[in-house]
């Protein structure tokens, strides 16, 4: 099966028509709550849940839609004001939440690594060192298996690897920059 990654929910409504052959189609960017409804026509997977308020919203609309969608709860490892997601310190809150939610699968966590990754690919190695602690205290704590970790793009996914992400994303390694 071929996995899709689209960061925009208006991205993918273009893109998605001309895929043809069967692929899962994952939401690796941020989401709003007013797209949570065309983000599930369109998405498999939803890599970016970084609130209970999102979470919520998007129970409500699988309810409404009689969906279940696989979710992974985004972390904000680099701290870095520019980057979305749940900081470390509220992840098993977050998480606790979400898995009473039964439309919600938790599949894992997912992370984005630090600017600095560009140009030095081992700046993502502590960030990616607690998002694979944060998801073994969960796994522990909640006992659920959350088998994913997103961690990893174009400039830094041997590290993301090494890790041990199950998940990477690598669009600019395979189609080049986004325009501008």
């Amino acid at each position: 099966m071929t996995q899709v990654g689209e960061n925009r929910v208006q991205e993918a409504i273009a893109k998605k028509p001309q895929v043809t052959l069967p692929a899962t189609w994952h939401l690796v960017g941020s989401l709003q709550t007013n797209k949570a409804k065309k983000a599930l026509e369109l998405f498999n997977v939803i890599q970016s849940v970084d609130s209970l308020h999102l979470a919520q919203e998007i129970q409500i609309r699988c309810e409404q839609a009689n969906l279940n969608v696989r979710t992974l709860v985004e972390v904000n490892t680099s701290g870095e004001q520019s980057k979305h997601g749940v900081q470390p310190d509220a992840v098993h809150d977050l998480v606790a939440e979400v898995l009473k939610l039964d439309r919600l699968q938790l599949a894992g966590l997912m992370t984005i690594g630090p600017g600095l990754a560009i140009e030095d690919p081992q700046a993502s190695r502590p960030c990616f060192k607690v998002l694979r602690t944060l998801a073994e205290n969960c796994r522990r704590r909640f006992s659920t298996p959350l088998p994913h970790l997103s961690m990893g793009m174009s400039s830094d996914f041997e590290v993301g690897i090494e890790e041990g992400a199950t998940i990477i994303r690598v669009g600019t390694a395979i189609f080049g920059p986004r325009p501008a």
